[in-house]
């Protein structure tokens, strides 16, 4: 069993990709979140969008880890940029089990330059202790590897200590 777990949610893929690179580096366990909500296509786009600026959540369909949430060394938590918020099934998560979560690290995908850093704050109000690591990825930019990479190592770094 490992001692790390990544949650995450993806609306494109492009979450879930970094995901799978940042979990495999790592041996961690990789568990999808998701909701009943569709949000494909471009009127799932803007759904998204909206329901991040309200701040609304859904219920999570249910998911299995292979440890409880609390017994984890860390517990990465991915989630795109949706209108300068986390979206809004990591908040549903946040909501609802962010308390279960003493070590937590994130990972935030973008499409702009900006690196939203303000998005950890938001998350951090829901977790029993604010985030350890963080970083922002624009999945298909210059610099991707290198930020993945990076975070990939602090987190290798801090489970050593």
């Amino acid at each position: 069993m490992s001692d790390v777990l990544c949650l995450f949610y993806s609306r494109t893929g492009r979450t879930e990709e970094a995901m799978k690179e940042i979990a495999a580096a790592l041996d961690a366990e990789l568990v999808e979140i998701t909701d009943d909500v569709d949000r494909s296509g471009l009127r799932g786009f803007f759904r998204a969008g909206l329901s991040a600026m309200r701040r609304s959540t859904h219920p999570l369909e249910n998911f299995h880890t292979e440890k409880n949430i609390e017994d984890y060394r860390l517990v990465i938590l991915g989630s795109p940029v949706w209108a300068g918020r986390c979206a809004s099934p990591v908040r549903a998560l946040l909501k609802r089990r962010g308390l279960e979560m003493k070590r937590v690290a994130y990972v935030l995908t973008r499409a702009s330059d900006r690196h939203y850093e303000e998005i950890y704050d938001q998350m951090d109000r829901y977790t029993a202790e604010k985030h350890v690591l963080a970083v922002s990825l624009r999945p298909d930019s210059v610099g991707y590897v290198f930020w993945r990479d990076g975070f990939i190592q602090d987190v290798k770094r801090y489970l050593e200590q």
